[in-house]
């Protein structure tokens, strides 16, 4: 047992400090590829001490990624507005808009009116089902329109390179 730990601490130590190696390597390459913008980032660099840069371009975006993630916001923005529609069309009824309505109606057409209701042209049931056809259609279409941005994006990066960030650590 004494003989393994006494193999092990040097293979842990070699480990070490091969990792120590690359960061420092890591750290002074990206420094040595570092650019300063013009006078006033080299003043920047100079009062706030050592910052490293490191320009990247994004080439390519996985539309299958863009995909997955455009339907999962978009089912998330449906449910919002399901819950939206339903609390607003309970806070106009609470507030007692809809008897103002057919109040209102009965004033301006007369006795005559006096079988009419709002909430049967515009009932909550109606009101819900009319508000998930309109989601279900938003998240295909969201997902659908996403997808087909990455394509686009993905050919007009092939043919001028992509979009350059600059990242800077502080």
């Amino acid at each position: 047992m004494t003989e393994r730990n006494e193999t092990a601490q040097p293979v842990t130590q070699r480990i070490t400090d091969t990792v120590a190696n690359a960061a420092r390597r890591t750290s002074s390459a990206v420094a040595s590829t570092a650019r300063t913008s013009g006078p006033a980032g080299a003043e920047r660099d100079a009062v706030s001490g050592s910052s490293r840069r490191a320009r990247l371009s994004l080439s390519r975006i996985d539309p299958w990624s863009v995909m997955k993630m455009a339907f999962l916001l978009s089912i998330a923005l449906s449910v919002v507005v399901i819950v939206a529609v339903f609390v607003i069309w309970s806070v106009l009824g609470a507030a007692g808009v809809w008897d103002s309505i057919n109040q209102a109606v009965q004033d301006v057409v007369g006795d005559s009116s006096a079988g009419w209701n709002v909430q049967d042209y515009l009932g909550l049931s109606r009101i819900m089902g009319f508000t998930m056809v309109v989601s279900v259609v938003n998240i295909v279409l969201m997902t659908a329109v996403a997808t087909l941005a990455a394509f686009l994006y993905n050919m007009a990066a092939a043919l001028l390179g992509g979009v350059e960030v600059e990242l800077t650590e502080n």
